[in-house]
């Protein structure tokens, strides 16, 4: 029996479809305290509001208070923010014509971990969102629960309209991989815009 035809590409966003810089972030945040980048980074991972600030039970405001509290940072909101997202390259990592292309033979979806600071400004700045309807724009903090959850990849799926063997996922950390192709999906451990274009190729995509 032959193979199923991908119908659905779901991608990840950062790393996979724009850089992102953590450090430049972690200096933002830092300025003015007797800290590390590394310091801080640390400080944000174990602080208990963490993981409610990326799947959505932590508001941008809350996330502020709390972490310029544990930091000892004196920044207002829109200073934490603009620091905050200061990690996101505003170049992304693939011409729109890609997407513009393979938008006319494929239904195309995003799938990422990521908070609310950071989709305001990713919706915001990049061209590339015009080929992701909005009911494809899957976030943790929407859904309520981060890769490597199977919920988070049926949701997926589902905003697709596509069976899980009918959809190519793309995705920069191999364990978010791996879960993709437990579920019965076909995906691709991205390195590179040259890896993952060929890869997609030998997959039997249209890429022209």
């Amino acid at each position: 029996m032959s193979k199923p035809r991908v119908r659905a590409i779901i991608f990840d966003i950062g790393r996979v479809l724009i850089r992102v810089d953590l450090q430049r972030a972690l200096e933002g945040l830092s300025t003015g305290l007797q800290l590390s980048s590394d310091e801080v980074w640390s400080a944000i991972q174990n602080d208990p509001l963490w993981h409610g600030w990326q799947v959505g039970r932590v508001s941008p405001r809350e996330w502020h208070l709390q972490l310029c509290k544990r930091l000892g940072a004196s920044l207002n909101f829109e200073q934490f923010t603009a620091a905050w997202n200061r990690s996101l390259d505003p170049q992304p990592i693939h011409d729109p014509k890609f997407f513009a292309k393979l938008s006319k033979r494929y239904r195309l979806a995003l799938l990422s971990n990521t908070d609310p600071i950071h989709v305001a400004k990713l919706e915001s700045t990049y061209d590339f969102f015009q080929f992701f309807p909005r009911e494809v724009r899957i976030y943790s903090c929407g859904i309520g629960t981060c890769k490597p959850d199977p919920l988070i990849y049926r949701e997926a799926l589902r905003a697709c309209k596509a069976r899980s063997e009918e959809a190519l996922f793309v995705d920069d950390i191999l364990e978010f991989v791996e879960a993709a192709r437990r579920l019965g999906m076909a995906a691709i451990h991205f390195k590179t815009a040259e890896q993952l274009y060929e890869d997609m190729r030998a997959a039997g995509l249209q890429l022209d």
